[in-house]
């Protein structure tokens, strides 16, 4: 860890110290029954040592206590991260005034927090958008640097799946009607609020099952300790009261239990730091356990849209030809695809002189699938799907054509066709444009370390099957649902979890929310609809579909620390039975000091000396169930062999130095050495 790092936080361990305090209220603790235990044998520890106040019981009741405030500490300072970040996301959030449409059309003027769900409410360039909702009408760049904490505009529109908007943000041109979808108070960014600073945050399904395995322990070890008392009597070893409590509270899981509740409010806190909102943290653990990953192609696995990436010309036709029918072809076609292909057709020479007058240009239509240009002289010059040139020549293309044509779409490609009709009409196919799907940087890499995690990844897709196939391959996914629909995704989920997998995937569109709300972690992108948004347990303020791969890495960062923890905080308790056990009948039985493999001073310093190594363990393993175990991708085996190694081994060892350390120094203290 870093200084900087460190001071950080130290510096929010003071100012969370007086929270700790507070949390000493037996009311909250009781929630932990490990450390309300803890404070019970504080209590009964404080009430000896004032009946009795030797040094020894003193020390032993103020350790006692410090191992419950630290415990608290613990839950304070990842409570105070978000409570931190809640009052940010407050500080954006201002009484705002809306211009409700009413059902003349008329407007009028009412306070934002005075909306219903339904109401239409009109913003433009300049206002506050009052509440979260759906755009029914018009088109607008919006400011939502409040909530992603991204500086660039984004663009919201009526009748898509960018038609979702969130109150707080800011309307930066033009005017839209919006439809609000959320009363006030149960905003996104109320929701978002409560996560964050905890107050919404409920112990997940994994967490209710290790808290029940560390109480059963813990009842255990009283009845260890309790039925041990009579038998240290009967032994001629009698214990005070002190000593039994220093016992148990030795003995029983306190270092996982004093972490267990900031390991969870830190693994949804490292979410939030990545702009992830969890509807719970139910969501955050199925991450963690995901065994399949549904990604779409465009946008998540390739770049958004198709890229022209080459010109092959039909046989005796010259390229510069091809080239400059292609750009012609090419201007009127404002898609991303018609504006690579006139990029491509330029950095390759195409161009270079204006238009002739009367030159008219053809748009580009879903329904003719072609863009072109009609010159003066009469030439007609088209470009478009194979079938739509097909259609507009009246004859099919070459065969050379036609296998140019088969050899982009098995590479996975997309054929354009360019035509041209001479003004005596007669047609020449001049060649092809291939388009391709893009494979973003990286990808390949990183599913291959979601593949050593033993998570099958599938990409889903719109397009043909061959297209899908040769996608995949290069991309380095481990299948493909080809020509997808809503449907498909759906019944591809049921199938997954049918075979025991849990199922994580992206989506922003109506169409995909029952397959969000089927998957164990759907995440909606905050760009997306508002029934996106309701179906999916995970909201990407970024909505940036590749996250999902950093949410499935953050949930099982979670898993391993809780785990790792829980492994070190069991072993270590090995050495205080070295410590205390002969500590307390060395007496009566001097044999027993074969078992004081650490020279412990004396039967006090041991037991003290455990008492405050169970306390600062708590403080010294903070950093780490804030910041989490350092995760890498591997096997569930290796994980596991990595966690026994390190923090089982080390939580044996450990405790063997620090107890002898700290019995150097409590050991010349007068009464205790």
């Amino acid at each position: 860890m870093s200084t900087t790092t460190r001071s950080t936080l130290g510096r929010q361990a003071l100012q969370q110290l007086p929270e700790a305090l507070r949390k000493l209220d037996p009311r909250h603790l009781w929630r932990s029954p490990v450390m309300f235990i803890v404070w019970l044998g504080s209590v009964a520890a404080t009430i000896t040592a004032i009946g009795d106040p030797s040094t020894f019981s003193v020390l032993i009741a103020v350790w006692l206590w410090l191992t419950v405030i630290f415990g608290n500490l613990a839950e304070a300072v990842a409570e105070g991260r978000g409570k931190a970040q809640a009052a940010s996301l407050r500080a954006t959030r201002t009484d705002t005034m809306a211009r409700r449409l009413g059902p003349d059309g008329t407007e009028t003027q009412v306070a934002g927090t005075e909306l219903a769900v339904s109401d239409l409410v009109v913003v433009e360039a300049g206002e506050i958008i009052p509440g979260d909702g759906d755009v029914v009408e018009g088109i607008a760049s919006v400011d939502e640097s409040a909530i992603t904490g991204e500086s660039a505009p984004v663009i919201r529109e009526a009748g898509g799946d960018r038609s979702a908007v969130t109150g707080g943000t800011r309307v930066l041109s033009d005017r839209i009607v919006v439809r609000i979808t959320a009363a006030a108070g149960e905003t996104f960014l109320d929701r978002m609020i409560g996560l964050v600073e905890g107050t919404s945050r409920r112990k997940t399904p994994n967490e209710i099952a290790l808290s029940i395995l560390l109480t059963s322990l813990t009842f255990v070890f009283l009845v260890a300790v309790a039925t041990l008392a009579p038998m240290a009597k009967y032994a001629g070893a009698p214990q005070d009261l002190v000593v039994l409590v220093a016992l148990v509270v030795c003995l029983i899981p306190t270092t996982i239990g004093a972490l267990l509740s900031a390991i969870g409010i830190a693994g949804m806190d490292r979410l939030v730091r990545v702009n992830v909102l969890a509807v719970s943290g139910r969501a955050v653990e199925a991450a963690g356990d995901v065994s399949t990953l549904l990604l779409d192609k465009t946008g998540t696995i390739t770049h958004g849209n198709r890229r022209a990436t080459l010109l092959i010309a039909a046989p005796e036709i010259d390229e510069a030809r091809l080239r400059e029918a292609a750009r012609l072809s090419s201007l009127a076609d404002l898609t991303p695809e018609g504006r690579s292909i006139v990029e491509l057709a330029v950095a390759q020479g195409a161009g270079g002189g204006e238009l002739p007058a009367g030159t008219e240009f053809i748009e580009f239509t879903a329904q003719t699938r072609m863009s072109g240009v009609d010159l003066p002289d009469g030439t007609r010059i088209r470009k478009g799907a194979g079938s739509a040139i097909e259609t507009w020549t009246g004859r099919a293309p070459s065969d050379d054509v036609t296998d140019t044509i088969n050899a982009i779409a098995r590479g996975g490609g997309t054929p354009l066709v360019i035509a041209e009709q001479d003004a005596d009409g007669k047609d020449t196919v001049l060649g092809v444009v291939q388009l391709k799907d893009v494979v973003k940087d990286g990808m390949t890499e990183r599913f291959a370390e979601l593949r050593a995690m033993g998570i099958r990844t599938v990409m889903v897709t719109g397009d043909n099957a061959l297209t899908a196939r040769a996608i995949a391959k290069e991309a380095g996914v481990d299948d493909f649902l080809a020509e997808a629909t809503p449907e498909d995704k759906l019944a591809f989920i049921r199938r997954e979890q049918e075979g025991g997998h849990l199922v994580a995937m992206t989506g922003d569109g109506t169409n995909d929310a029952p397959a969000l709300a089927a998957a164990d972690v759907g995440v909606a992108m905050n760009s997306g609809t508002a029934a996106a948004k309701e179906a999916g347990n995970m909201v990407d303020l970024d909505s940036d579909p590749t996250k999902l791969i950093d949410i499935v890495e953050i949930g099982k960062q979670l898993l391993i620390t809780r785990g790792a923890l829980t492994t070190f905080s069991i072993a270590n308790d090995v050495a205080k039975y070295f410590a205390i056990i002969p500590a307390m009948f060395v007496a009566a039985y001097p044999s027993l000091d074969a078992l004081n493999v650490m020279g412990l001073a004396t039967p006090q310093s041991a037991i003290l000396s455990a008492v405050i190594f169970n306390a600062l363990i708590i403080v010294a393993l903070i950093p780490l169930a804030l910041r989490g175990v350092r995760f890498r991708a591997a096997s569930a085996m290796s994980v596991l062999r990595r966690n026994v190694l390190v923090f089982g081994l080390g939580g044996v060892l450990i405790p063997f130095a620090g107890i002898k350390l700290i019995d150097l120094l409590v050991s010349t203290i007068p009464g205790i050495g």
